[in-house]
């Protein structure tokens, strides 16, 4: 390879860094790779040039400058480090070896607001900034993610071939991802799921909306779970037989296939299952965290995505929960008779549908109300299609969201969709069964609970918040709206003192 032969660089080579490598060098792409610790870079290339087949295309650089300088340009260099300081540190370090026009793209994690502001920076210096949200783990990273890019459209344009050619493919009649993952011979044809989705900070911020709909998606899976093992008594290889028949139908996706998997794995050490001897405290990197608090801060009702979040946080306390199982009592779980066991899973199956299409509704909610905030225009056909395929939340059901945009790019909320409502007014007979059980069993199910609550809610055309509104005028004058006065016209009452009688009005 001659000194400026590469066509891509990248920094960072944790797992999804080596992976997204392998991934660009498998379809023809010269990549030349630097990391802070340079042997880690040595051991790479070595395990490369011993078992990978596009191994040529993959090029150790140990010094910066170097590997700055191998890339054409424009430069095209991607970071795959940790969020936040260690990024503004990568990019200071960059920045007097790139010349005008050259390409940074952050493929981590990234708070969208700082993608913000590194993209409004760097373009004070002519250098291009592209905040890429990466979805699909180390699996996806290695034989084909699901990519969000955004930043100029001139960047996007010199990326986009290679972004298109590593993400996953899906087949654009039956919209199933196209299988791949063998080293070498990467997936060709079909829809790539990748996408440029609008200025500055978008992609990152889709990305982590992304991952909030996972959170609640997986909390939904577990709530499923957890009321076939109590209230129907059932083992888990039993359940995760259940997930594999529903993987076959309108819940087929990543999620609920690995849950299948999950539930009929041995422990090797017990020989147990290995799900009943995994300790219940659930982990976070607070990206569900962000979508749940910027959905407060913009007034988005994301309540369910906000629930998962909750959830993870109260699985947490471990301990606490010992101790407190001991002192609270709640009622004694009815078990449901064996007569009534198909049924239950049927009513189960439908509570997870619905509550899954309100966070998805949710998730698309908040992205719509992000839109305006920071003066983005987003596709939200396109964000739906390319989480077809290659993202941890792909699903036979996003299809189906893809359409419902296609037949209303205006859609305000995807439960209004034609097909979405049929699903509601079908399922939610056995969802409200579903949760009536949960609760005077004493079962938690708060992500079906959040879910529901949504959907009652949206479909009132009253709320008790009239009384909430002369709270607020009474203690605070806040002022209100009337029923049969125009929208935005404000009264205020001067509320006599509080336990004072009420005067009358003739």
């Amino acid at each position: 390879m001659t000194a400026k032969n590469a066509d891509i660089g990248l920094i960072g080579l944790a797992v999804m860094g080596q992976n997204l490598v392998l991934n660009m060098a498998d379809h023809g792409y010269n990549v030349a790779v630097y990391n802070r610790s340079t042997d880690k870079m040595k051991e790479f290339v070595e395990y490369c040039k011993n078992t990978e087949p596009s191994h040529e295309r993959v090029i150790g650089h140990a010094d910066l400058a170097t590997f700055v300088l191998s890339i054409k340009r424009p430069r095209k260099i991607v970071l795959l480090v940790k969020a936040g300081t260690a990024t503004d540190l990568t990019i200071n370090a960059l920045l007097p070896f790139l010349e005008k026009g050259d390409i940074i793209i952050d493929g981590g994690n990234a708070l969208w607001t700082d993608t913000i502001r590194r993209e409004k920076e760097l373009r004070a210096k002519d250098i291009e900034f592209i905040g890429s949200g990466v979805s699909g783990g180390e699996t996806g990273a290695r034989f084909g993610p699901s990519l969000m890019p955004s930043g100029t459209r001139q960047a996007w344009v010199s990326l986009e071939p290679i972004w298109t050619a590593i993400a996953a493919k899906v087949d654009p009649v039956s919209g199933q991802p196209l299988e791949g993952g063998e080293p070498g011979k990467p997936v060709v044809g079909g829809f790539s799921c990748a996408e440029y989705i609008g200025p500055d900070g978008s992609g990152h911020y889709v990305k982590m909306v992304h991952n909030g709909i996972e959170y609640i998606d997986m909390q939904l899976i577990c709530e499923a779970y957890w009321l076939m093992k109590h209230l129907l008594g059932m083992k888990s290889d039993e359940i995760g037989k259940v997930f594999e028949e529903w993987n076959k139908g309108e819940l087929s996706s990543f999620l609920i296939e690995i849950t299948a998997d999950i539930l009929q794995q041995k422990d090797p050490m017990s020989k147990e299952f290995l799900v009943d001897m995994i300790l219940d405290t659930a982990g976070q990197k607070g990206t569900g965290q962000w979508t749940a608090a910027n959905a407060l801060e913009l007034g988005a009702p994301a309540n369910a995505i906000a629930a998962a979040v909750y959830a993870r946080a109260l699985s947490s306390v471990k301990e606490e929960r010992v101790a407190a199982s001991k002192i609270l009592k709640g009622p004694k779980v009815t078990a449901i008779p064996e007569s009534e066991r198909k049924a239950t899973i049927e009513a189960i199956k439908n509570a997870l549908y619905c509550s899954k299409i309100c966070a998805y509704a949710q998730g698309f909610q908040l992205i719509d109300k992000a839109q305006v905030a920071y003066n983005w225009k987003l596709n939200f056909g396109e964000i739906s299609q390319i989480w077809r395929g290659g993202c941890i939340i792909r699903a036979r059901f996003l299809q189906k969201i893809t359409d419902a945009y296609a037949l209303n790019s205006r859609l305000k909320n995807l439960m209004l969709d034609p097909y979405f409502t049929e699903e509601m007014n079908k399922g939610q007979e056995g969802w409200r069964k579903v949760i009536a059980l949960a609760v005077t069993n004493g079962i938690p199910a708060q992500g079906f609970a959040a879910a529901l609550a949504y959907y009652d809610g949206y479909r009132s055309a009253d709320l008790p918040a009239n009384l909430l509104q002369g709270q607020r005028d009474y203690f605070g004058a806040h002022t209100y709206e009337r029923k049969d006065k125009p929208r935005g016209e404000f009264f205020h009452l001067d509320w006599p003192e509080p336990g004072r009688p009420q005067i009358a009005i003739e």
